[in-house]
């Protein structure tokens, strides 16, 4: 099961290099040698004077939409010491950002995405202290359930779907749910559904269309659902779209 790569196609994922007051991520070190990564998902960088900052780049994933993003800690820390083939990714990014050969530019943002993904793996498996889907996505049994709804947003869920795919009784599925992610089974459903179609309809598509698409009874009831969680009609939407 890719716990992962749902959310890697759905939210383009950018990585570049960029000065330290707009960057989001850093390679700090000493002497040169990385030693950790730090990556500030609001933007608000916070590094101490005495730390060296060896590489720093901007990472945009989902301009605030992306629930895996709005879940991951203020700041995040990752140790390259204990890590030689994340170091060894860095250090290649060290080398062609400091070289500046042709072609570096895409090298770095290529290689900025592994990092990415391997940061956030890290993220993952070391599970989350507060409800939110990194913490639902951390549980073996919810994480099932979640990659489920990401893959297949249009089909036709129940809490009892849902419990099933977990392995886990309904009473306690939608307790486990609720307390580790923050909102209901299908709470998540719904907001996730409305994340796509606000995608949907900013790329162009139409309303009807997308309101199908997510399994919506009627255009109304989608057009009801999307104002309420976004305050604007899905058509206005796409218009400015």
């Amino acid at each position: 099961m890719d716990r992962l790569t749902t959310l890697m196609e759905r939210f383009q994922l950018s990585v570049h290099p960029a000065p330290l007051p707009q960057a989001n991520l850093v390679v700090l070190g000493a002497l040169g040698a990385p030693s950790c990564l730090m990556f500030f998902p609001r933007g608000e960088l916070r590094i101490s004077a005495e730390r060296e900052v060896l590489l720093s780049v901007r990472v945009d994933w989902g301009a605030g939409q992306n629930p895996l993003v709005a879940a991951l800690p203020q700041q995040v820390h990752f140790d390259l010491t204990c890590n030689s083939e994340t170091r060894d990714l860095v250090q290649v990014m060290l080398a062609e950002s400091s070289a500046r050969r042709c072609g570096a530019q895409s090298v770095v943002n290529r290689l900025g995405e592994v990092l990415m993904v391997r940061l956030l793996r890290g993220q993952i498996e070391q599970g989350a202290t507060e409800p939110g889907l990194l913490a639902g996505l951390a549980d073996p049994r919810l994480s099932r359930a979640i990659v489920a709804v990401h893959d297949h947003p249009g089909r036709l869920w129940s809490s009892g779907d849902l419990a099933a795919e977990a392995g886990l009784s309904l009473s306690r599925f939608s307790e486990l749910f609720t307390a580790e992610v923050g909102e209901t089974p299908m709470g998540y459903l719904r907001r996730w559904r409305l994340t796509l179609a606000h995608q949907d309809l900013t790329r162009g598509d139409r309303v009807e269309a997308v309101a199908r698409r997510y399994a919506y009874g009627s255009p109304e009831g989608f057009t009801r659902a999307f104002r309420k969680a976004y305050g604007v009609a899905p058509v206005s939407l796409r218009a400015s779209g």
